[in-house]
This record gives C-alpha cells, sequence and structure tokens, in this order.
C-alpha cells in the first residue's frame, strides 16, 4: 500500500538516506562526479534539509511503500498563486510501477489543499534528465530554460515546465 506523509525534522536522515540510493543513478550519467558530490551535499546534507523545512519553506513528503520510505516529493510555495516541486525522486527499483505518478498527483492535491484557487507549478528538470516524459504525460510544459549558476563553477542547466492546478 502506497502512502504520501509530511515529513518532520526528525525526518531529515530519512531523506538523505534515499537521496544517498536515488542521486547518483538519476545524475551519474549526465554530470560529473565533483558536481554530484557537491549538489548532494548542498542539498540533502541533513542540516541542509532542516534549513530548507524550517527557513526556506519547503514541505517534504515522504512516499512509503508497505511502511518502506521509497521516495520523496519536495513543495516550496514562492508566491500566493506559484509553487515550485523542488525535488521529486524515486528509488530507481520502484520506477515504472506508478508510484512516481502517485507521489506527483498526490503532491498536486496536497498544493490543491492547500491553496483552493488556481494556481501555478513549476519544475525545474536537467534538459537530460530521462523523467522529461514523464513530468509531459503528467501535464507539465516546457515553457523555457535556465542555466542556473549553483557555485564552484557548476550549473543547473534545466528545462523550466509548468502545469495550471
Amino acid at each position: 500500500m502506497l502512502s504520501l506523509q509530511q515529513a518532520t525534522i526528525e525526518n531529515c536522515s530519512v531523506i538523505n538516506k534515499l537521496a544517498s540510493q536515488i542521486w547518483e543513478p538519476t545524475y551519474g550519467s549526465i554530470l560529473s562526479k565533483e558536481q554530484l558530490d557537491y549538489m548532494f551535499e548542498m542539498m540533502y546534507a541533513p542540516d541542509n534539509i532542516r534549513k530548507q523545512m524550517e527557513e526556506q519553506g519547503h514541505t517534504y513528503l515522504i512516499l512509503y511503500a508497505d511502511d518502506v520510505p521509497s521516495g520523496y516529493i519536495s513543495i516550496e510555495q514562492v508566491e500566493k498563486d506559484l509553487f515550485i516541486l523542488q525535488k521529486i525522486y524515486l528509488l530507481p527499483s520502484k520506477q515504472g510501477k506508478g508510484w512516481g505518478r502517485f507521489m506527483v498527483e498526490q503532491g498536486f492535491r496536497y498544493i490543491k489543499n492547500l491553496h483552493p484557487e488556481p494556481c501555478k507549478v513549476m519544475l525545474y528538470v536537467n534538459r537530460e534528465n530521462k523523467a522529461l516524459g514523464f513530468y509531459k504525460a503528467l501535464g507539465l510544459q516546457i515553457k523555457d530554460t535556465r542555466d542556473y549558476p549553483i557555485g564552484h563553477g557548476f550549473y543547473m542547466n534545466d528545462y523550466i515546465m509548468e502545469k495550471d492546478l
């Protein structure tokens, strides 16, 4: 049975552990080892996850499959009618089973419960990410590109995808 539960500060280590199993298989063929390591520390060190939750307004939702953590999504409200799906990750062994769709659709439901009025959802997707078709199938559309500097000479080279909710 699948469920999506809102994470608390006590779940930072769970998110870190999931990320450590997902990060390299997802980006290992796209990014250099140096950039992978830099970005992982920047985004997934437990203290940085805590900071995202406490100071930056990120809400993490953890996907559980029969009570086993299997993925997560992070949502940030950046304007009254604008939300960003900051992170959407599922263990590689669980992909292709409809679990990712469940997770994203439940994320959309979370946003609509929080903000019933019409709003927009954005997602930044690496231009080489193999999940691009998955996001398109969920109704997200490419609106633009960005090359966003993240420090140490590294960039996130993304599509900016959007969907109206």
